[in-house]
């Protein structure tokens, strides 16, 4: 067996996650791997604004999000490609009259959020990693196996043949991650019994930079704001309904799904022009018991999987970077092992309770709109209409969706 290459941080996962906490400890005087099963190279991104250019997996960026990828060197380049601040959002139930709107105006923000393309976020940190000079790459590597033993570093196994030995062993490797996997970390987990259906969508009208979302009794729809282009407006949509329903949406010609859209939409962005090719992902919802062990730590959809209707997802997962960047380097300037357990307990501390309190959140709401029984219809149009005469209480709902209090 190869002797294995020593590194203070291995991250498993060169996704957005991976990638942000590796930029985010590189330039302090740690050795970092990075280790991805896909080739990690920065790709040319489209040119020009067309329907069938954008990707259809899209995240809506907080301002605090937009502030770290500021900070790690790669936000210039996302707006430098494209990107589309939405100002304002609007919510309403299909079953009622219960409707609420939110606007940066209301909190003195230049905007609510931006929605960006998952690729442009990954190909900025691509540019970002690949110029470091303390992080070794392995792509394509793909893990076979790693080995936590007490008081020594942790040994991972690539399926190359190569050896890693680390202090601090990141999984960064997604939903479905081997590495929490292999170490046995316990979740708890449910499937909500729901896909989502995403797309980039032309619309008649201009989306005003809003963010509009629709609560129906299959499940909740979105349209989310993209760059227009003279008078060509795109949306990108995110529409999550129950597994015995996608199918057939799935099957529909260009032509009738833009109609089942415009319908579901009720027309408020006035016809559905156009639509790419749609795909579908299931929803299910996933918390580990614990985050670290000795050694260990679990980010991002490692740690956690939510439900997309407010898309917190990718803002909850950047945040667990922060947190972990800044308890590790504190750490290092103290000359702390980054592997220490007290040390990675600070970081379990800080970031579990505010994504247990995100994730009740998503779920109290999506099971609220789901139920049709006319007393829950009735009561959450009139918490909805209330909400809306509230400014005091929709500017601190506003505040901390925006990761700003």
């Amino acid at each position: 067996m190869a002797e294995p290459q020593c590194f203070d941080i291995a991250i498993i996962g060169a996704g957005i996650a991976g990638s942000a906490l590796a930029a985010a400890l590189s330039g302090n005087g740690l050795s970092i791997a990075l280790v991805e099963a896909a080739p990690l190279v920065v790709t040319d991104l489209p040119e020009g604004i067309a329907l069938d250019s954008f990707d259809p997996r899209v995240s809506a960026l907080t301002p605090r999000s937009a502030g770290l990828l500021q900070s790690l060197g790669a936000w210039e380049k996302i707006a430098a490609y494209r990107h589309c601040p939405y100002r304002h959002m609007t919510v309403w139930d299909a079953e009622g009259t219960g409707q609420i709107e939110f606007d940066c105006a209301e909190v003195d923000a230049p905007a609510l959020g931006h929605i960006v393309e998952n690729r442009s976020i990954v190909s900025a940190l691509a540019t970002r990693v690949l110029a470091a000079t303390d992080i070794t790459l392995f792509s394509p590597a793909r893990l076979e196996s790693c080995e936590q033993r007490e008081g020594e570093p942790v040994r991972v196994q690539l399926e190359s043949g190569e050896a890693l030995a680390a202090d601090l062993l990141v999984a960064a490797d997604g939903a479905l991650s081997r590495v929490r996997e292999m170490i046995g970390f316990d979740t708890r987990e449910w499937d909500y019994g729901h896909r989502a259906i995403v797309a980039t969508v032309e619309v008649e009208h201009s989306h005003q930079h809003t963010a509009w979302q629709r609560f129906l009794p299959s499940g909740p729809l979105a349209l989310l704001p993209l760059p227009s282009q003279e008078q060509r407006h795109y949306c990108s949509i995110v529409w999550s309904m129950q597994d015995e329903l996608v199918d057939n949406v799935l099957a529909l010609e260009d032509d009738p799904f833009c109609s089942e859209l415009e319908m579901a939409i009720e027309g408020r962005l006035g016809r559905i022009l156009a639509a790419s090719p749609r795909f579908a992902f299931p929803l299910r919802q996933r918390h580990a018991v614990d985050y670290v062990k000795p050694g260990i730590a679990l980010v991002a959809d490692a740690a956690h999987t939510i439900h997309p209707l407010a898309g917190q997802g990718i803002n909850l997962g950047l945040q667990d970077v922060a947190v972990l960047a800044e308890e590790v380097l504190a750490g290092h300037a103290r000359g702390i092992n980054p592997g220490q357990l007290a040390l990675l307990s600070r970081y379990q501390r800080r970031r579990k309770g505010e994504n247990l309190l995100m994730m009740a959140a998503m779920d109290g709401f999506k099971r609220l709109f789901e139920h049709q029984a006319l007393p829950l219809r009735w009561l959450r149009n009139v918490g909805m209409r209330g909400m809306n005469q509230l400014p005091l209480v929709k500017q601190q709902l506003m505040r901390h969706a925006m990761g700003l209090g």
